[in-house]
């Protein structure tokens, strides 16, 4: 199973998160029939209109995680203009992490304009 880690601009539209998704998926070869098991962010995206679209459109539930549990999860691209403005220095890459329990992530972040995108998988 696969989890999701997602960051995004206000206003960011499901149509260019799951784009990203979808090609994250692709690149990082994951077959059709492997589930993905949560879409997973900071808590204070919880009620972002395109990111809870988007999670509808594929039916994927949506995990959130406090900037501080974030923060803590150590991560291979993280960022400081992120955590000046989410406290965090990663989204993605750690909610990705912290929601699957893996140790380490299957495609490091990747980006649009508007969002970013991380995949890790959950463990057997």
């Amino acid at each position: 199973m696969i989890v999701v880690g997602v960051g995004c601009s206000r206003g960011c539209d499901a149509v260019e998160l799951l784009g990203l998704v979808d090609a994250a998926l692709r690149e990082a070869g994951v077959a059709d029939g492997e589930p993905v098991g949560a879409l997973a962010t900071v808590d204070v995206k919880a009620r972002e209109p395109g990111l809870l679209a988007a999670a509808s459109r594929r039916g994927w539930p949506v995990r959130t995680h406090a900037a501080a549990a974030l923060a803590a999860v150590a991560v291979p691209t993280p960022s400081g203009v992120v955590a000046r403005h989410m406290g965090t220095a990663s989204v993605a890459e750690a909610a990705a992490l912290l929601s699957s329990g893996a140790e380490r992530l299957l495609l490091e972040k990747r980006r649009t304009k508007h969002a970013t995108c991380a995949l890790a998988r959950v463990p057997a």
